[in-house]
């Protein structure tokens, strides 16, 4: 059994689309981070998103853990044209694509971004090269948003847009089990 400790990073504070963009996250919150060091297994690996506000994330709860090298492909969705824009500006320039991508998940892509299918599959891939290398292993991973959400999904067995509508907020632990052949979900969401 490998079980995956997914922990969404630390909050950016900011309005608009941050997915490739690097933004640092705001860790100022000792407790919070306290409670999550506490909550997720010590004896796990500890992998992260190639992206500041994961690594620094992964770095505050790092001590005692054994960190694997940062990971490009665990960066959160491309948005594209999108990455730095508020909602109301994507909805106002772009009004038919910004709501089929999110009310249609799938192939919709935002202007130079990458779909869901696109992510998920980078993602998927991802995951199955850390369970090939890492097998009957905790493992921490610190990533982003649209990136657990994949895994919601997978662990499901649910269309993108059910995976939607679940919340990951920042420094929350979503769980997922692999047993060899399948997925149980664990925790989605859990803020310890």
């Amino acid at each position: 059994m490998t079980r995956l400790w997914w922990v969404r990073h630390g909050p950016t504070h900011s309005k608009a689309f941050a997915g490739w963009r690097d933004i640092p996250a705001d860790l100022s919150d000792a407790k919070a981070i306290a409670r999550l060091n506490a909550h997720l297994p010590h004896e796990a690996l500890l992998v992260s998103s190639d992206l500041i506000r994961a690594t620094a994330t992964a770095d505050a709860i790092g001590a005692g853990r054994t960190r694997l090298p940062h990971r490009p492909s665990l960066r959160e969705f491309h948005f594209g044209d999108w990455d730095g824009m508020i909602f109301t500006e994507v909805a106002a320039r772009w009004p038919t694509l910004s709501r089929q991508y999110w009310e249609e998940p799938g192939h919709v892509a935002p202007p130079n971004g990458e779909s869901w299918i696109a992510a998920e599959a980078r993602v998927n891939a991802d995951v199955a090269a850390l369970l090939s290398d890492h097998p009957a292993d905790d493992i921490i991973i610190v990533a982003h948003f649209g990136v657990i959400l994949t895994q919601v999904q997978r662990g499901l067995g649910v269309s993108p847009y059910e995976a939607m509508a679940h919340s990951i907020d920042n420094l929350s632990v979503t769980r997922l089990d692999h047993d060899g052949t399948g997925w149980s979900v664990q925790a989605i969401n859990h803020l310890p």
